[in-house]
């Protein structure tokens, strides 16, 4: 994506921030298509002329925020990577901070709106899948890592574990959006052993289940 350069590179940034920010509040109001550049300049207290000096379009704006969920579940990984103890012990205590991220109706309902959109835009489908693309191979490096009790068993378990976390990690949303009242403490009762599970060769989770 081409931007252009500014004589101060704080401003810009803030400026750009300013933008996504009011664009992320008016596609979670009105959906990717119902919020306009008109709409999305007035939520800023930007023309739209100056809006274009940071972003090309409307889709311009869509790439920037998907980039920036990436780099915050990069930073995540990262945590996880950096974590002193084994992969097992690493993802579950982090479990909580991820269901939180994929119950947050607040910034999470403009990822279904994106998911929708990519069904007819194909450079925003293209994105997405980049992006989950790049996630499961995060995955996959944490789960045949020495430090982790999987780095032995097949690659197709692997891919077969990873496509299983993600599906349910993007399923708590629709959970939430279906039944407001669930709380993270709710599912977290189940879906901490689940993950064990599913973390572990599973003749080590028979035998703790045992």
């Amino acid at each position: 994506m081409k931007t252009k350069k500014y004589a101060d590179p704080a401003l810009a940034k803030a400026r750009r921030e300013q933008v996504l920010s009011a664009a992320a509040e008016c596609f979670h109001r009105k959906g990717y298509h119902g919020a306009g550049m008109a709409e999305i300049s007035r939520t800023a207290g930007m023309s739209a002329g100056h809006i274009y000096n940071y972003f090309d379009s409307k889709e311009a704006i869509i790439e920037s925020i998907i980039e920036q969920d990436m780099e915050e579940m990069f930073s995540i990984f990262q945590q996880f990577e950096d974590h002193p103890s084994d992969v097992l012990t690493a993802l579950l205590d982090g479990l909580n901070m991820g269901v939180s991220r994929h119950m947050d109706t607040g910034s999470c309902v403009i990822n279904l709106d994106m998911m929708a959109e990519a069904n007819r835009n194909y450079k925003v489908a293209t994105l997405l899948r980049e992006c989950d693309l790049k996630a499961r191979t995060r995955m996959r490096q944490l789960l045949i890592s020495d430090r982790s009790v999987l780095k032995n068993q097949p690659e197709e378990e692997i891919e077969s574990r990873i496509n299983v976390i993600f599906s349910v990690m993007a399923g708590l949303l629709l959970r939430k959006v279906l039944h407001p009242e669930l709380t993270e403490e709710t599912v977290l009762i189940a879906l901490r052993p689940a993950m064990r599970t599913l973390l572990m060769p599973f003749e080590q989770a028979q035998l703790k289940a045992q």
